[in-house]
This record gives structure tokens, sequence and C-alpha cells, in this order.
């Protein structure tokens, strides 16, 4: 006799997860939040030239790369938080070091402009990172209450 055990995909708790996440990912706050995020990451891409130190090639470079992952990442939030929550810990981290780099990378002693422009970006980037961050683990905290109905999703009976 042959037991049928069903796919994870059709797992009820899984589906009801999925759903959470996309309900989080659509609030006005969860919007603002990550428009903010992309628009923190593209200035960040863009700052050497607009507040004028593209002479400092490695700090251009960092913060061309740190802004476009950022900005990314932000893209991938607001289109798809469900699929993309597993890599949220990336964000803050990218917006840390927007903060730091300034002291970190190699080159010449950067401008007091370069320095704030970095330092205010990055604290935004951190604020609404986290606060994305947080939106996808609250709605993942009301998940948990499901919990009897996985254990009983798991005894299936024999046939």
């Amino acid at each position: 006799m042959t037991v049928r055990t069903p796919r994870i995909e059709d797992h009820p708790d899984l589906a009801e997860l999925r759903l959470r996440y996309e309900e989080a990912a659509e609030t006005p706050t969860a919007q603002v939040v990550e428009g903010l995020t992309l628009l923190s990451g593209l200035y960040l891409a863009i700052s050497p030239w607009v507040v004028g130190f593209d002479s400092n090639a490695s700090l251009t470079a960092s913060n061309v790369i740190t802004g476009i992952g950022l900005a990314v990442l932000a893209l991938c939030f607001a289109t798809m938080f469900a699929g993309s929550h597993r890599i949220a810990w990336v964000a803050p981290i990218l917006s840390l070091w927007a903060i730091v780099s300034p002291w970190l990378v190699s080159g010449p002693a950067p401008s007091v402009g370069a320095i704030v422009s970095n330092v205010i970006v990055g604290l935004v980037g951190l604020v609404c990172t986290i606060a994305m961050m947080s939106m996808g683990r609250r709605k993942v905290a009301d998940a948990a209450e499901i919990g009897t109905a996985a254990q009983s999703y798991r005894e299936v009976p024999r046939t």
C-alpha cells in the first residue's frame, strides 16, 4: 500500500505565509519605506557627482556599487517581498557600509561633503531597511499562530 505524502508547495501554511508577506508589502507604509530605500540607493550611486568627490576613485566605486545594490534590493522587496525576504538582512549591511566607507576605503581623505552625504544617506537607508525587515517579521509572527494546522498536516492518515 502506497502512502501519498503531499508536496510542500501544497502546504496550507506556506500559502498563508506567502499571502501575509504580500499583504505586508502592499501597505502604504511599506510602499513609502521601499520607495525611500530605492531613492537612497539611487542617490548613493550618483552622490560622487552630485557632491563632487568623483576624483576619489575608491569611494566613488564603493558608492556606485553599494547604491546600485541597495536600489536593486529595494526593487526586489517592492515587487516580490515574499520571495526576497530571505536576503533582507543584506540591505542594512549595505547601509552600514555606506556610513563607514568614507573612513575605511583606501585613497585620499574624503571631503566633509562626502562624509556627510554618506552618513545621511546611510542612516536613511538603515532606518528604512530595518523598517522593511520589521514589517515582514510582524506578519511572520502573526503566521506563527498557525502552528496547530501544520502539526495536523504532518499527520498523514495511512490508507
